[in-house]
């Protein structure tokens, strides 16, 4: 079977990648604060990331958003009326929270799982690794490309949610709480997944046959209390289904777990995850071919 690029981001490293592998790579900024200057390698990796996604903003940016929306158009707005409110909320502002959160995570992951095994493939992280950069700015540098795409991805989509289903959010609070730790979560699960990654299938089998089930059995779409008591031991024991409750108490200020467990069990994957990494990274484990 041939390898195929699933993600649109990784274009322009693949484009690029003659131009890396000869290192013929753009000169860093220059930075006149004395902060900026002792931190010039890793502010100019983190630019790096962010604009190598910025360069296909349209597919990178607003696919996923008109994708989410196409959600709320079918299941809010056209079956809406036919649905009862669920927990007293207008079933089209119901669904917002889970699609903002499958969108950040999404986005988060695979922009940072293309980066990393092309930066890998291209032995271009070779000369990140051994740049006078330290393992964690490097670290740093690599995963900042899936958080703020991720969050302009869910700030995107959010905008045009309020105008389109008028959500408010009661909870700011927890709202941006959740989201920072969400964003933690996944774009160092993604920079795992570009490290132990042997081909682009491989990312692809993980968004498409792990995250995308596990959100759409996180309770996007549904109440976890109105499944069978079987099934929701089975939602209970989804990671992504407190993530999507976490969002729903910063929207609506209801879940159906109560909010201290949702950020709990958010914060440990996000420490595990991020431990992970540092381990990675610390010990070059399979960072280079």
């Amino acid at each position: 079977m041939s390898s195929h690029v699933t993600d649109p981001a990784a274009v322009v490293a693949a484009r690029d990648a003659g131009d890396r592998c000869a290192g013929h790579l753009p000169p860093p900024a220059a930075y006149d604060e004395p902060f900026a200057e002792e931190r010039r390698g890793l502010l100019w990796l983190c630019e790096r990331e962010i604009v190598r996604f910025l360069k296909l903003w349209v597919q990178t940016i607003v696919a996923p958003v008109i994708s989410s929306l196409l959600f709320i158009v079918v299941f809010g707005m056209a079956l809406g009326d036919r649905i009862a409110d669920v927990d007293g909320v207008p079933y089209d502002q119901f669904i917002v929270p889970g699609l903002v959160v499958q969108a950040i995570l999404t986005a988060a992951y695979s922009n940072n799982s293309s980066t990393l095994f092309q930066a890998r493939s291209d032995r271009f992280l070779n000369d990140v690794l051994s740049s006078p950069l330290r393992w964690w700015e490097v670290n740093i540098g690599v995963a900042i490309g899936g958080v703020v795409r991720g969050l302009l991805t869910g700030i995107v989509l959010l905008a045009c949610a309020v105008v389109m289903t008028g959500v408010s959010i009661e909870q700011p609070l927890v709202l941006v709480v959740a989201t920072a730790l969400i964003l933690v979560a996944f774009a160092q699960l993604g920079v795992i997944a570009g490290i132990y990654a042997k081909s682009w299938d491989f990312m692809a089998f993980v968004t498409t046959l792990v995250i995308l089930p596990l959100s759409f059995l996180g309770g996007i779409f549904y109440s976890v209390d109105r499944l069978p008591e079987g099934w929701q031991v089975v939602s209970h024991l989804n990671p992504i289904f407190y993530l999507v409750q976490a969002f729903r108490e910063g929207f609506s200020g209801t879940s159906d777990v109560p909010i201290g467990l949702s950020l709990a069990v958010v914060a440990v994957l996000a420490v595990v995850l991020s431990g992970w990494c540092a381990w990675l990274f610390r010990t070059g484990h399979r960072l280079k071919p």
